[in-house]
């Protein structure tokens, strides 16, 4: 499974971008599941969150969803946190 993830606004309107590939690796089957979870959470267009906070782009093999700080559910949080420290 590829997921990417990209975030942007913030107070600095710095743009971040990072992918995972599942494939291989050990927490696979729980990062499917938070992708899942992330994905039915999601809107099909940018929404509005707070002045000066986060908004995030997450594609799951190809599905796009979106979402906003603080309206993330806990899946999103997870899933975005663990692909942009981890992914390339």
């Amino acid at each position: 499974m590829r997921i990417s993830v990209t975030r942007s606004g913030g107070f600095a309107g710095i743009e971040r971008r990072a992918d995972l590939d599942t494939a291989g690796r050990p927490d696979a089957t729980h990062l499917a599941a938070l992708a899942h979870q992330a994905v039915e959470s999601g809107a099909p267009a940018a929404m509005r969150g707070v002045p000066d906070g986060f908004h995030y782009e997450i594609t799951v093999d190809g599905r796009t969803v979106h979402a906003a700080d603080p309206h993330l559910s806990d899946a999103q949080r997870e899933l975005v946190r663990t692909v942009l420290k981890e992914g390339t």
